[in-house]
């Protein structure tokens, strides 16, 4: 039985996702000393919107095009059939080579730092990056693995009854951060 979910507080909506992404593209940028040598990845699903939407807004800042790509992490998870008895198989579409390059990890929700761990698996049977940095809308804290992002659209502190919902315009129709508590 699924269980029933209702919203807590709405936390962003999209005039505040925009501007987060706005800024994390400018921290990206500001690290790495401009846009060579950077990839984007998203962790699919929500990471793939993430990434297109820094991608563009790198675009709009330095006027060059990063490659963008998803990964799929499934097989990858520690957790795979509890929390994916019927795994959703999409392919992981990455088109360019990781090998040398830095890598902008992006995910929209960091929570235990599992997703991560097997995304870091996933994307260093690519190639081998000359570094991977972590992009995320959300860190609502709780880590259980020693992973920490490098830009954060915002902090939320949340309790483990609690879910964070990031919805994205691309898959959900619209683009909102709410926290979600148990009926």
């Amino acid at each position: 039985m699924k269980e029933r979910m209702r919203e807590k507080a709405k936390i962003m909506d999209e005039q505040a996702i925009g501007r987060a992404v706005k800024r994390i593209s400018h921290e990206i940028l500001e690290k790495n000393n401009g846009a060579d040598g950077l990839v984007l990845i998203g962790i699919r699903r929500r990471g793939v919107p993430m990434a297109e939407r820094i991608a563009e807004g790198i675009r709009n800042i330095e006027g060059v095009r990063l490659p963008v790509g998803a990964l799929n992490i499934t097989f990858y998870r520690d957790d795979l059939t509890k929390a994916h008895p019927q795994p959703e198989l999409k392919a992981s579409e990455i088109t360019f080579p990781v090998e040398g390059k830095t890598v902008i990890l992006c995910d929209d929700v960091i929570y235990t730092g599992r997703t991560v761990r097997a995304a870091i698996d996933a994307l260093f049977d690519l190639g081998r990056p000359c570094a991977v940095r972590l992009a995320v809308m959300i860190d609502r804290g709780l880590r259980e693995l020693p992973i920490r992002p490098d830009f954060v659209g915002k902090n939320i502190p949340t309790s483990h009854t609690e879910m964070v919902s990031v919805r994205f315009r691309e898959i959900d129709g619209e683009d909102s951060v709410s926290i979600l508590i148990r009926e």
